[in-house]
């Protein structure tokens, strides 16, 4: 399975957390030369197009400044990311220069992916920068982000990066070999899963016993991600960054970490946008003809089958579709605003017009522009 799954693999995301790339409260530089010799491999070698997601913008910079531990407020870990930032760079562009290879810092926010626009022209840097041969080194914006604008952590952004470029795998470097069933810092017959189908409450529960030990994402956040990208068709691999030749290994198929196996159809691209990168800004409520209508039989959204709505909101705007017992059913981008579908819930399509005094759709949201919540 795992032969099957590389054989097919021509663009991988790499995320590597902090606590592979820190070492001592500072960056660990042995480290990020393996890491490059190993991705360079991968792409003199293997040819494979690589993306790589970095975190150690703060542990690059404690020492520069002077910092014996990580500070607890944010505007002093965005400065110390400022100063990190531009050392983890510079880091880089020296490792991957012993093996003839470019590469380019890309800063994102969460802001920069959900406006669709952006979102299109970050896909198109990132895929120019490929194709000239430049590995993309992504890392949240730490200097600027806050938290409404803020992926919560690398492992997040990663999933993102993964759905935005279209690619064949996810590879996630973590400290540990993989999913075990508790820590295995601390439990010596911890187990290791090597290979997840499914991911439900059972893997979930396993994950929030293994929390990060300098990053801020842990193992659950790295099973959300897995979730993100399995969910659309992408299998993912957590694996232990700080074990020699682990990209090696990997693209040997040989039995390395955990790996998570995707869903056989995969989401489109726009699909993936809006159930994976969008915030929700209200909820609308449907009866149960319009549940089973969206849930069994793929349709849009109509009028007729909505009974609340919840939320101010625009055209387009991302809103949460629910059935009567609050439970989330869907995600979708609204054709009206939220004052005009207010007044058009339970009509049927041929008295939109009467009630507006206009009417762009018959569909509040239509099938191509919403995703069912699994």
């Amino acid at each position: 399975m795992r032969k099957e799954i590389i054989s097919r693999v021509r663009r991988v995301v790499v995320k590597v957390g902090s606590g592979v790339l820190t070492k001592d409260l500072d960056l660990n530089t042995e480290l990020v030369n393996r890491l490059a010799g190993e991705i360079c491999w991968l792409i003199q070698k293997k040819d494979v197009e690589v993306l790589l997601v970095s975190s150690g913008a703060i542990a690059s910079g404690l020492k520069k400044v002077g910092l014996a531990h990580y500070p607890a407020d944010i505007p002093k870990k965005q400065a110390i990311a400022a100063v990190g930032q531009s050392r983890l760079i510079m880091e880089y562009e020296k490792a991957f220069e012993r093996c003839g290879q470019k590469v380019a810092q890309v800063l994102l926010t969460m802001d920069d992916l959900s406006n669709r626009r952006r979102y299109l022209n970050a896909r198109n840097t990132l895929y120019t920068l490929l194709g000239w041969d430049i590995v993309p080194i992504i890392n949240e914006n730490d200097t600027v982000v806050v938290k409404e604008i803020k992926f919560g952590d690398n492992d997040t952004l990663s999933a993102m990066i993964t759905h935005l470029m279209d690619a064949d795998l996810l590879i996630n470097l973590t400290d540990i070999d993989g999913l075990h069933d508790k820590d295995p810092r601390v439990n010596s017959d911890a187990t290791l899963f090597p290979l997840i189908s499914t991911i439900d409450r059972t893997i979930e529960k396993a994950a929030c016993k293994i929390p990060g030990a300098v990053g801020t994402g842990g193992m659950y956040s790295k099973i959300q991600a897995a979730k993100k990208v399995t969910i659309s068709g992408i299998p993912m691999i957590i694996a232990n960054g700080l074990v020699p030749d682990v990209l090696k290994r990997i693209f040997e198929a040989q039995e390395i970490g955990t790996l998570f196996l995707p869903r056989k159809e995969k989401m489109t691209s726009r699909k993936r946008w809006i159930a994976f990168t969008l915030k929700s800004k209200g909820v609308i409520t449907v009866d149960q003809g319009a549940q089973r209508a969206i849930v069994e039989q793929g349709k849009s959204l109509l009028p007729a089958g909505i009974i609340d709505v919840q939320g101010t909101f625009g055209i387009g705007a991302p809103v949460q579709c629910m059935d009567s017992n609050k439970k989330p059913i869907a995600t979708g981008l609204v054709n009206y605003p939220s004052a005009d579908i207010r007044k058009m819930m339970g009509l049927k399509t041929g008295q939109i017009e009467k009630r507006l005094g206009y009417k762009y759709y018959d569909e509040v949201i239509h099938r191509d522009n919403l995703v069912l919540i699994e």
